[in-house]
């Protein structure tokens, strides 16, 4: 009977080793975890939520979020255009392949920042445009510029919301 509890013992450890290390591959090569500290994408993420992305697909279209390493630091940020497009801000707001832009869920103005990139911008194969939803002091492309879609981490898929339910 002793050596039956052992046995058990040993094929649980090992069944516990292989899912371990299954969630470990996973969580490495195809999917990624963001806690979010940056209040740049209020309403949509917030300052400590959990944000779940797919590292395999970096085809990314317009209003997608992405996980980019920026300042020393990983955020997210929403694209709103692509290889093609071209961005500019005028004093009405933004503008994307010459159409003034009615975007939901964006509270505030989007304006230029003084020091930053110049407008009108033509983004290049591989490029993208990204901004934050909360437009007013947020470190995005009107700072550094088009982001190299090789660059980023991955497309948000999953935002698990941590405070103010």
């Amino acid at each position: 009977m002793d050596v039956t509890i052992w046995r058990e013992l040993k094929s649980l450890g090992i069944k516990l080793a292989v899912i371990i290390g299954s969630a470990l591959l996973i969580f490495t090569f195809v999917y990624g975890l963001h806690r979010s500290a940056d209040p740049g994408m209020n309403p949509s993420v917030k300052d400590g939520d959990l944000v779940v992305f797919s590292r395999l697909n970096k085809k990314y279209n317009a209003g997608d979020l992405v996980v980019l390493p920026m300042q020393g630091k990983n955020q997210v940020r929403r694209v709103i255009a692509t290889a093609g497009d071209t961005v500019d801000i005028v004093e009405d707001g933004l503008v994307i392949n010459g159409a003034l832009q009615q975007e939901r869920n964006i509270y505030q103005q989007t304006q230029r920042y003084e020091s930053g990139i110049s407008f009108p911008l033509t983004l290049r194969e591989g490029q993208v445009f990204v901004l934050g939803d909360a437009r007013e002091n947020v470190a995005d492309s009107r700072i550094y510029g088009p982001v190299n879609t090789k660059e980023t981490r991955g497309v948000v898929i999953a935002n698990l919301r941590r405070r103010n339910l």
